[in-house]
């Protein structure tokens, strides 16, 4: 071959190679570039997993919170107070020596005088005794009284506590606990306040009855000095027993 065939034959050979289409060129494939590449495509998914959950968390948290500050949605504190009212008013009806201590200080040396004065007339000691019997009697019907309204509301104290008891076992949160726990309370202070009331009605009755008779000792006293002074010594008359 002839040097101007030679020259003409690589010509052509790389006119061929410059003409061939980028396709049409062998592609090459590089393990360590695809695995890099695999392994960042892991770790970004995986991050992406871990934002998921931490959201999910914190949603979750939110609605844990929620529920906390959820209110109680059962409540008896208007029954309670309906029957501190009514215990109040079986109070007020206290007749004679009531409970409040300026009158009371005031009735009681009226009607329970430590001594009986000489000047007080007969009529007047029947009627001081009558009113004092009166006051003993009104005391005994009145601790009867508040004895009868604690009895009245044991039923409503027991579907009170009843019904705090399953809303403090269904609750779903502190708040509702707490809530459920303080009404407990409260029904328990009322039933209390039922009690001291009961007590102090019956030791009204027992005082005022002890101050009755201690009072009525007195009154006797002072009527048979009186009689004893008004009535002239014995003296012998000749009495005929038979005609």
């Amino acid at each position: 071959m002839s040097h101007k065939t030679h020259v003409a034959v690589v010509a052509l050979l790389l006119a061929m190679a410059v003409g061939t289409p980028l396709h049409a060129q062998m592609l090459v494939f590089d393990p360590s570039n695809y695995s890099q590449n695999l392994l960042t495509a892991a770790r970004s998914l995986q991050q992406i997993q871990n934002q998921i959950k931490s959201l999910q968390n914190e949603a979750q948290m939110l609605i844990n919170q929620a529920k906390q500050l959820e209110q109680l949605p059962t409540t008896v504190l208007n029954d309670v107070e309906r029957d501190y009212s009514q215990i109040q008013t079986l109070l007020k009806q206290a007749n004679g020596i009531t409970y409040n201590v300026q009158s009371l200080n005031q009735a009681y040396a009226q009607r329970y005088p430590v001594s009986i004065s000489s000047t007080t007339s007969d009529l007047q000691m029947i009627a001081s005794a009558e009113q004092r019997w009166q006051d003993s009697l009104s005391a005994f019907q009145h601790s009867l009284t508040l004895g009868a309204g604690a009895v009245q509301n044991l039923p409503n104290t027991q579907a009170q506590t009843a019904s705090l008891l399953a809303s403090s076992q269904s609750s779903v949160g502190i708040l509702q606990a707490t809530q459920a726990g303080n009404q407990l309370v409260a029904v328990q202070t009322r039933q209390l306040a039922d009690l001291t009331a009961l007590l102090a009605a019956q030791g009204r009755a027992q005082a005022l009855e002890s101050a009755r008779q201690a009072e009525a000792e007195g009154q006797a006293q002072e009527q048979l000095r009186r009689f004893l002074s008004s009535v002239q010594g014995y003296q012998p008359q000749t009495v005929q027993m038979f005609h």
